[in-house]
């Protein structure tokens, strides 16, 4: 786990390292009782991380089999990949400046000292190491079984250079926000410096972009994603969910593939 000292909110982030060791929690008993459980909520799980930090690789392979395990549950992940870390001798190409203001936006909801990589947070109030498995699994059991504050849902269409996206949310009530993230499900990276200088990486649910919508008294609407320079919408989806904006709280989510077809 790397830590870095907030110096100012609005002006980012500033690098001054507190290293310590992340740690990986297994067991066969916390993925056999993950496996049953009763759903009636969800779980955003929101992954900070960097190709520049080498305490990330474990935290982008635990998600990856969250998502492969819990494919067919209301789980939707999320990889904001930081910008912090490029000043130290690769430039993640997933990186963005907003992710790392999001980061920073949480440790002010979540009254942290500092922000790290990796660092993962569920439904926007529960913040811990993002290589901690059993910790993510107790997380995504809870957010599961809890009642959902709100409903939400998404119909996404790939139109000529950018995703149109018609939403309906439900309970949303006021000083909330629809977000949406343009998803990436799949990405590698050969890194060439760095502290993972040398090694190929694998990704997964990669945030392209993350737009933010105000919500109307009827909580209906149709919004559009911009498709980065250069980007094919294959292989990626839209994740939305509504968020408090004065404690983070996510209080509905959904997600929607569309169809590559449509492009016109």
């Amino acid at each position: 786990m790397k830590r870095f000292k907030i110096l100012a909110v609005a002006a980012g982030l500033t690098v001054a390292v507190l290293a310590t060791s992340a740690f990986t929690v297994t067991g066969s008993a916390a993925n056999k009782n993950h496996s049953k459980v009763s759903v009636s909520g969800f779980a955003v799980v929101e992954l900070f991380t960097s190709e520049g930090c080498s305490s990330c690789p474990p935290a982008d392979e635990l998600v990856s089999r969250i998502q492969k395990e819990d494919a067919d549950k209301p789980v939707y992940i999320l990889a904001f990949h930081v910008d912090y870390w490029n000043r130290l001798g690769w430039k993640d190409p997933f990186s963005s400046a907003d992710y790392s203001k999001r980061q920073n936006q949480y440790a002010n909801w979540l009254n942290l000292q500092s922000v790290y990589t990796p660092q993962i947070v569920v439904n926007g109030h529960k913040e811990f190491v993002g290589s901690e498995e059993g910790t993510l699994r107790n997380a995504i059991t809870a957010g599961l079984r809890a009642a959902p504050a709100g409903g939400l849902t998404l119909n996404a269409q790939n139109t000529a250079g950018h995703i149109a996206v018609q939403y309906k949310a439900e309970g949303a009530g006021k000083n909330t926000t629809l977000l949406l993230a343009l998803v990436q499900k799949n990405g590698q990276t050969k890194v060439q410096r760095g502290e993972n200088g040398g090694r190929t990486l694998s990704h997964v649910q990669i945030v392209r972009n993350l737009q933010s919508v105000a919500l109307n008294t009827g909580g209906t609407g149709t919004a559009n994603i911009a498709l980065p320079n250069g980007f094919s919408a294959a292989g990626c989806e839209v994740i939305g969910f509504v968020q408090n904006n004065g404690t983070g709280a996510i209080l509905a989510a959904a997600k929607s593939g569309f169809d590559i077809g449509t492009s016109k």
